[in-house]
Parts: C-alpha cells; sequence; structure tokens
C-alpha cells in the first residue's frame, strides 16, 4: 500500500502528460509510403501505356521487367518480387492510414457534420481520399494478387484479353479511385509538410491545387486511353483462347501460340 503511494507521490505533472512518439512515427511512415506508392504507380502507368505506341513497345516493357534483356530469357518470378514489394507497402500504408478513419457511428456524423458546416475544398478532398482508399484496399489488392500469382501473363495479347473477357470493370473503377486518391494524397503532402509553400501559403495552395487537377485529369486520361487499347486488343483477338505476342524482331516472331 505504501509502495503505491510512494510510486505515486514521484510521479510529477510532467510523467503524467509525456506524449508517446509513435503517432508521429506513424504519420511519417504513412506519408513516406503512400508518396512512394503514388510515385509508382504513375511510372507504373507510363510502363502500360506503352501499348499506345505499338505492340512491341508494351513487348519490350514486361520482358524488361522479366530480365529478358540481361539473362536471355525471361524470369517472370522477379515481377512477383518487385509486386510482392509493392504488395508489402500497400498493406503497411493501409494499415497506418486506417487508424485515422471514423471507427464508429458517432465519429462518421461528427465528420460529416464538420464537412458539410465548413465546406472547405480541403476537407472535402479527405473525405474523396478516404472513400477511395476504402474502395482500393478490394480493388488494388485483387488486382495485385492478380499480378503476384500470374506474372508471366503480362504482353499485348494475354494483358488484352484479362481486360476484355473480365477485368475491365475492375481496372476501370481502379484507375479512377488510384488516380483521384494519389493526386489528393500528393497535394495534402505537400500542405502538411510545407513543400514549394512559398511566401504566400494561400497562393500556394491554389497552385498546388491547379497543379493536382492537371496531373489527376492527365493521369485518368491517359488511363482511359490505355484501357481502351487493351480493351481493343482483347476484342480483336476474343476467339483465340491463350494467344501469346511475339515481335517480328525475335526469333520465331510472327507466331502466335497458346
Amino acid at each position: 500500500m505504501s509502495d503505491s503511494i510512494d510510486i505515486a507521490a514521484g510521479a510529477g505533472p510532467a510523467d503524467w502528460c509525456r506524449k508517446s512518439p509513435w503517432p508521429a512515427r506513424m504519420d511519417f511512415w504513412q506519408s513516406a509510403t503512400g508518396l512512394f506508392l503514388t510515385l509508382f504507380m504513375w511510372a507504373h502507368m507510363f510502363f502500360v501505356a506503352s501499348i499506345l505506341i505499338s505492340k512491341d513497345a508494351m513487348w519490350t516493357v514486361a520482358k524488361m521487367f522479366e530480365g529478358y534483356f540481361i539473362f536471355g530469357t525471361s524470369h517472370p518470378i522477379l515481377v512477383s518480387g518487385a509486386v510482392g514489394i509493392v504488395l508489402t507497402l500497400f498493406i503497411a500504408h493501409a494499415f497506418l492510414a486506417m487508424r485515422k478513419f471514423p471507427a464508429s457511428v458517432h465519429q462518421y456524423l461528427a465528420f460529416t457534420g464538420h464537412m458539410t458546416l465548413l465546406r472547405h475544398r480541403d476537407t472535402t478532398l479527405w473525405w474523396v481520399q478516404f472513400m477511395t482508399g476504402f474502395l482500393m484496399l478490394f480493388l488494388a489488392s485483387a488486382h495485385l494478387y492478380q499480378m503476384l500469382t500470374n506474372p508471366g501473363d503480362i504482353d499485348p495479347y494475354a494483358s488484352g484479353a484479362r481486360v476484355f473477357h473480365s477485368w475491365w470493370p475492375l481496372y476501370l473503377v481502379l484507375l479512377i479511385c488510384v488516380e483521384l486518391h494519389g493526386g489528393i494524397g500528393l497535394y495534402r503532402l505537400a500542405m502538411k509538410w510545407g513543400w514549394f509553400e512559398g511566401a504566400n501559403p494561400d497562393a500556394s495552395r491554389e497552385r498546388l491545387g491547379t497543379v493536382r487537377t492537371g496531373l489527376s485529369v492527365f493521369f485518368l486520361v491517359l488511363g482511359l486511353l490505355t484501357l481502351a487499347a487493351y480493351f481493343k486488343i482483347g476484342w480483336e483477338h476474343r476467339d483465340e483462347p491463350g494467344v501469346r505476342y511475339i515481335p517480328s524482331s525475335v526469333e520465331g516472331g510472327g507466331k502466335r501460340g497458346g
């Protein structure tokens, strides 16, 4: 009894108010993983958009990631490894972000009431980011799992068949969610950490908002054109299951086999 009293008596106000560093650390890693994933998705968009140049260009990009031009043969396991890293970071980012999601009906109503009352653009953007992030938990996980388990099914014909026969609805919604979520995320990171702030914060906010909108529109248009190109290829070869693309520059090129 006396020991408890002594311990309590020895604890001052500074000990009672001591803050844990973990919320700040988790916030930093949420920002870091979000930045990496957004930049990766933009790079990924350019890679898959190579189909807009030609089938040979897309085939070359796919084989580059399979190590074909280094080892002389394709090693799809390299794609699985890269996807595994991205999936791990995606799960970590989702885990860190979920701590900020409304965890009860009371919190949900409090936030929506706050958003309606303020009618502030950045508050609304956070809500859009929350909703797109929630959808991506399911859509992106399905896509990443498919790439992880079928890394060799990436070429103009195989990808076109996948889009045309079953995956285009998921890819369409995922495209919209990713580009909105990533663009808003980078904008909010720039605001949070003071990147490109300048002498006038309000003017900087407007400039960053304009850049965010421009990037989102650009990648949405690029993504829609790319998705349409793969859908067209899938439709053209809809009666050729298992068809694979071999460019004429490769020995035996011009032939297509399942």
